[in-house]
């Protein structure tokens, strides 16, 4: 499997036709842990999208346990091309179930990424949560919501993700959808953290890690394609650890097939690495839809070329968990605007953390 994935990867790599981005760090901005709105603590971001001016939903990983009922915010940011001003919490919402009650403050879901949706909605990805009992499993979905929280619809995503027994097939336990975004014509994707049992081992400081990107029918809320990922081993910090993990945690849409992946390694006593990844589905990425198994197979995945390398200790900051990225406003220049925001796991030693970037040829 190995030696597959360096051929297919060499050859897909070869297919970047258009010119890369490039990025210029500007600010960042800290929120404390134990930050309180409304009564529900502010932590756990692991998504983020833009409205427009200086308004963004941010959602909250809050599975519904010891923090409350499953929430996401609006927030103001304030920046411009000296820093980021000033970040605000302007509203909080509570996410409902299909009966239109709120979910419970118990674990049910695992919130991860929020997306506009073209029509005004707004699309939520849940990576569940797997209990070794099936009444009492809850599997991953994306929803589509309007922005009082109410549901509107599910997508039909493929069953190979489904939680079964977490040794032989389906999701691993929070390693599911993660990673949403929406392209120029509305479709929507999304990705696992890492990989399906059936496709193959985690990432790890030895080995890949082989995900699957679904592409949705926005109108029908089926699937349509499915395309290989591959996540990188974890960078090499020179010796084993305790502790270490790896994972795709978000998507954003470039446009013509072309996205920003956001990479996430942590590994104990060392930090995080972040890598901003340009990834792209070109005519020769094979549709793996019809694989239940990706291993000892002959596939050609989706484009990769590193953009950035956010290393533990950048910019004179201690880099946080990073987990989501969206396009910010324009400057004065023209250049489109990035932020980056962190997953503060709602630790004490941890904060929520914003990094504000420039972007250039986009």
């Amino acid at each position: 499997m190995k030696i597959i994935y360096a051929i297919t990867f060499l050859l897909s790599s070869l297919n970047v036709t258009a010119e890369p981005l490039s990025l210029h760090f500007i600010d960042s901005y800290t929120i404390p842990t134990g930050k309180q709105f409304n009564g529900s603590e502010f932590g756990g971001i692991s998504g983020i999208d833009h409205i427009k001016g200086n308004r963004y939903y941010a959602i909250s990983d809050n599975r519904g346990g010891a923090k409350g009922h499953p929430v996401f915010f609006e927030l103001r940011i304030d920046y411009d091309a000296q820093g980021l001003q000033n970040v605000s919490i302007e509203k909080q919402t509570f996410l409902k179930q299909p009966n239109g009650t709120r979910f419970p403050a118990q674990p049910t879901v695992d919130p991860e990424s929020i997306r506009l949706a073209p029509n005004g909605n707004l699309y939520w990805s849940s990576e569940g949560n797997f209990s070794q009992q099936a009444d009492k499993r809850h599997q991953p979905f994306i929803h589509e919501i309007n922005k009082d929280g109410q549901y509107v619809r599910a997508f039909k995503h493929p069953t190979r993700y489904n939680y079964t027994d977490k040794q032989t097939h389906g999701g691993r336990d929070n390693k599911l959808f993660e990673a949403l975004a929406v392209d120029e014509k509305g479709i929507v994707y999304v990705g696992n953290e890492d990989a399906l049992i059936q496709d193959g081992h985690v990432a790890t400081d030895f080995n890949n890690s082989a995900l699957r990107i679904t592409a949705f029918n926005p109108t029908s809320g089926e699937a349509i394609k499915q395309y290989a990922y591959i996540l990188p081993a974890i960078p090499n910090h020179g010796g084993l650890t305790i502790f270490q993990v790896n994972g795709l945690t978000e998507l954003l849409s470039i446009g013509n097939n072309r996205f920003l992946a956001l990479e996430r390694a942590f590994i104990a006593g060392t930090g995080n690495y972040i890598r901003i990844v340009e990834t792209q589905i070109t005519s020769d990425t094979t549709d793996v839809s019809q694989r239940d198994s990706l291993i000892g197979t002959d596939y050609t995945p989706m484009t990769r070329k590193v953009i950035l390398d956010i290393p533990p200790h950048y910019q004179g900051l201690d880099i946080d968990n990073i987990e989501g990225i969206t396009w910010g406003k324009r400057l004065e220049n023209g250049n489109r605007t990035l932020l980056l925001v962190s997953d503060n796991n709602f630790s004490n030693r941890q904060v929520t953390q914003f990094l504000l970037f420039e972007v250039n040829n986009h």
